[in-house]
């Protein structure tokens, strides 16, 4: 495995008070999560906002310090990684994030944005530094005439390719995107989802791939997994997940995606039906969260539903 992530916790404090604020209790942002993820592979994470994705990824990457657990890069544990041997990791781990305005220094050039990472980790001279953003940038779909603008200058789409040059440009094995299109138009996400599919081939990167529109993760992501509570509650191989999800939250997901056909309705499942097993609304919760299960073959599962019962469930369809 490329990476695996064991027991990832990370729960910030609830403070209440004026100036003399003190601690009511812990938001569980991330709450003992297990992922593992191959070589050459993508896969997605996908659940609602404030679920806890992008707190987990950050964590991954120590860009927040995680409160417990265990991630394995190539078999180093990057929480215990001293500063200097952790600086030297992060060649190899890179995110692409969001907003690819607010990720971009406002005040530096694109040349200066780009070569960053260069500054950081090895010693250049002038020309070949710009030479290596040049190239990058190209690979990319931008050009060279570009290294002295900023980034108010470009659109959307431009800013985001040179997020993406910049994290390619120490050529990483592993790549956390998180909901790298949500900000952009529907032609220009397809022209980015092509960028990055040529990159993974070219570069034979694996992504952690963080997004809300699911079927977007479900045409690009070799496996689905499914995050609720800072818990992941499904995790299967995408085309598997989507045409036969097991967990009745991952349904109610599934059901709220839009039909692109005017003439068919979906059902929806409602809220208040959801056995989640750790929600107040479920009818089969009990005092402990449950735990993942292998359900069926490489299919896991959170619920304290049996799997035989899991699996009697139907999935609420097309009409």
């Amino acid at each position: 495995m490329l990476l695996e992530v064991k027991g990832l916790k990370k729960h910030f404090p609830i403070n209440k008070g004026g100036f003399w604020k003190r601690q009511e209790g812990m938001h569980l942002a991330v709450d003992g999560v297990d992922l593992a993820l191959r070589e050459g592979e993508t896969v997605g994470l996908v659940g609602e906002s404030g679920s806890g994705k992008s707190t987990f990824a950050r964590s991954i990457l120590r860009l927040i310090e995680p409160t417990a657990g265990e991630v394995y890069f190539q078999g180093k544990n990057l929480l215990t990684l001293p500063k200097e041997e952790m600086r030297r990791m992060r060649q190899k781990l890179q995110m692409i994030f969001q907003d690819p305005y607010a990720s971009l220094n406002p005040r530096m050039t694109v040349l200066d944005i780009v070569a960053e990472p260069l500054d950081i980790h090895f010693k250049l001279s002038r020309q070949e530094r710009r030479d290596r953003v040049a190239s990058i940038l190209q690979r990319v779909g931008l050009g060279p005439s570009i290294l002295n603008r900023y980034p108010h200058e470009f659109s959307g789409g431009q800013r985001q390719r040179i997020g993406i040059a910049r994290a390619m440009i120490l050529h990483p094995e592993l790549v956390v995107a998180d909901e790298p299109v949500s900000a952009l138009d529907v032609s220009v996400q397809a022209q980015v989802m092509e960028l990055l599919a040529d990159l993974q081939e070219t570069f034979h990167l694996s992504y952690l791939f963080i997004a809300h529109d699911l079927s977007l993760v479900e045409s690009f992501a070799d496996r689905t997994a499914v995050m609720y509570l800072g818990k992941i509650v499904e995790l299967a191989e995408s085309d598997i997940l989507y045409k036969r999800p097991l967990h009745p939250y991952t349904r109610e997901l599934l059901s709220a995606v839009p039909v692109p056909d005017p003439r068919l309705r979906k059902k929806r499942e409602q809220p208040g039906t959801v056995d989640f097993s750790f929600t107040p609304y479920c009818n089969h919760r009990q005092d402990e969260a449950p735990h993942l299960i292998e359900a069926e073959p490489e299919h896991f599962v959170s619920c304290h539903l049996r799997p035989a019962e899991i699996r009697r469930r139907p999935r609420e369809g097309v009409s």
